[in-house]
């Protein structure tokens, strides 16, 4: 496999040993899937947090990439609350489906800072799995039609190829058409 300018992207069948392993968001989710007996590969890059130009290192075709936002939906009463939205690589959320979805009155990307502290990832490799019960998971259906999908495995040098049936059935995501 070839990333871009023709420099090779590393691959590997299971996780190579991360530089502080069990840390962090990175361990947290290569002992779910480890645990969960996942059928996955791992895919070393170099850094990159575009999802088109990760999809170009990693070799895949940018609607097989999941691309992952953190928004904020703001409720008709004034509260809300923050969703991690999940959808191919070559589409774009639809705030308003994602709106009317969760019954908001408006629905807008989260707060940088937020985010990363809601996801545990650094903006650019924030991962399609929640490990927190105030960031629900929606994921577009169209992701899903693909085998494997692709995301930043939390890091921005190292992603990972997910069998699509592993990753619903870990993630339990809410499947909605949310992307345009």
């Amino acid at each position: 496999m070839t990333g871009l300018l023709g420099a090779p992207a590393a691959e590997h069948l299971g996780h190579p040993p991360d530089p502080d392993p069990g840390v962090g968001m990175y361990g947290r989710l290569m002992a779910l899937l480890d645990r969960a007996g996942a059928d996955y590969r791992v895919i070393d890059h170099a850094p990159e947090g575009r999802t088109d130009l990760a999809s170009e290192l990693r070799g895949h075709r940018l609607e097989m990439a999941a691309k992952c936002m953190v928004l904020r939906v703001r409720g008709k009463d004034g509260g809300g609350h923050h969703v991690l939205a999940v959808v191919p690589g070559h589409r774009r959320v639809d705030l308003r489906r994602v709106r009317k979805l969760y019954g908001g009155s408006d629905a807008t990307l989260g707060d940088r800072e937020e985010a990363e502290r809601l996801t545990g990832c650094v903006s650019g490799c924030v991962i399609p799995f929640s490990f927190d019960e105030r960031l629900p998971v929606v994921v577009d259906a169209n992701l899903l039609v693909h085998e494997e999908i692709y995301f930043n495995a939390a890091r921005l040098d190292r992603s990972l190829a997910l069998r699509t049936v592993h990753y619903i059935s870990l993630s339990a995501p809410r499947i909605a058409a949310i992307a345009k």
